[in-house]
């Protein structure tokens, strides 16, 4: 929902209604994720997309009728579908899309959701998408780490799926629960949403060079919340880095370690070191490379900067597991030369860590497509940090 959360508070604010699709559940290769969402808008605008444009015409009429009715429908499309290449889902993937109305009458915790997800606050809204009672239908929980909001029709009910939701949150998990008819653990019958909408994660770039104004484009563009450190004012501003959430002048160690002791660092962190200057590497890399949990670790420099690096890093104590984690020099060999197509190759590597890739050619590889193993739901009970 975020990539529409605009447009639909627009919808919403207006006091009119708006027919939202969500992909709560793919199969095979599938194009878009669990979370994905499409509005259709009172004046028959779009935004946002839940198949990259395979289905979206069909789903177009739905979300319109659904929108004008208010009954929720939870719709298949898929290869399985008699009508499967005619909505143009040919890629072999299946999706369940929950189509439902959205307004101020049907979601009043709408804008509150907004606010926790604008403000990098730990939220999940679960909703209720099958259920042997159509009245439950569309019914949702606004789950927080200490609190929730709404209820879906009965105490055993709210308590399991909370409980349940909590949990997802904590992972930075999006899925379909199932519990029985009024929230039985071992029962069938109801299938519940839970969108998770966990604080992005920190992508850190240290050294203000013109590499990491790319590389925190390149960050942004992924979904990261960009922070730039360098310890030299004159070239840590924000007009330099205008795709940055935050643009800091500090030691880079200093600042790290500051992070560190506030808790504003998981397991989602990644750390872009490219100042390849030893006074800044070799403090910020011992800080680094000790923590116990962070995604990526990158280092910009030659192969002779780093093999210098990598000693000085030894005589001040790290481990060879330790230096292990580092990737120096980062990236992966795309051939580039511009920072543009440097920060393309850091950005690359950063994915294939996350998700288990070679970043080798797919028409050399075999088998599935999308990796399943990762790091992108390692999260903790640390997001109530943020």
């Amino acid at each position: 929902m975020r990539e529409v959360l605009n447009d639909l508070m627009s919808v919403w604010r207006s006091g009119e209604t708006a027919g939202v699709g969500t992909v709560v559940r793919t199969f095979r290769s599938a194009p878009r994720p669990a979370g994905a969402s499409m509005v259709v808008a009172p004046g028959g605008t779009v935004s946002g997309s839940v198949s990259g444009g395979c289905v979206e015409g069909a789903l177009y009429d739905l979300a319109a009728e659904v929108a004008g009715t208010g009954i929720p429908v939870l719709q298949r499309y898929g290869v399985s579908d008699d009508d499967a290449f005619e909505v143009g889902l040919t890629c072999g993937g299946i999706l369940d899309v929950f189509v439902e109305a959205v307004s101020q009458a049907t979601f009043p915790e709408f804008e509150s959701v907004a606010e926790d997800i604008a403000n990098h606050r730990p939220t999940a809204v679960a909703t209720v998408i099958r259920h042997p009672d159509p009245a439950w239908l569309g019914r949702r929980l606004i789950v927080r780490p200490h609190d929730v909001l709404g209820s879906l029709g009965s105490v055993r009910a709210d308590a399991a799926v909370s409980d349940d939701s909590r949990g997802l949150l904590a992972a930075g998990r999006t899925e379909v629960l199932t519990f029985g008819p009024d929230g039985q653990r071992r029962g069938e019958g109801m299938e519940v949403f839970v969108a998770s909408y966990a604080p992005r994660p920190r992508m850190l770039v240290f050294g203000a060079i013109d590499f990491a104004a790319a590389v925190a484009a390149q960050g942004t563009f992924l979904g990261y919340r960009v922070t730039v450190c360098d310890a030299r004012p004159v070239f840590a501003t924000a007009a330099r880095f205008p795709t940055a959430d935050e643009v800091v002048v500090d030691w880079p160690h200093r600042y790290l370690n500051a992070q560190v002791e506030a808790d504003a660092i998981d397991a989602r962190t990644v750390i872009c070191v490219l100042t390849h200057d030893p006074k800044f590497d070799v403090p910020l890399l011992e800080v680094a490379l000790r923590l116990p949990q962070v995604a990526y670790i990158g280092a910009m420099g030659s192969r002779r900067t780093h093999e210098d690096r990598m000693q000085r890093l030894r005589e001040a104590g790290l481990s060879d597991s330790e230096l292990d984690r580092l990737s120096s020099p980062i990236g992966l060999d795309l051939g580039g030369r511009t920072p543009e197509e440097t920060a393309v190759s850091i950005a690359a590597e950063i994915v294939a860590r996350k998700w288990g890739g070679q970043g080798r050619p797919l028409a050399e590889t075999p088998g599935r497509i999308h990796h399943e193993q990762g790091f992108s739901s390692e999260l903790s009970d640390s997001l109530t940090r943020y």
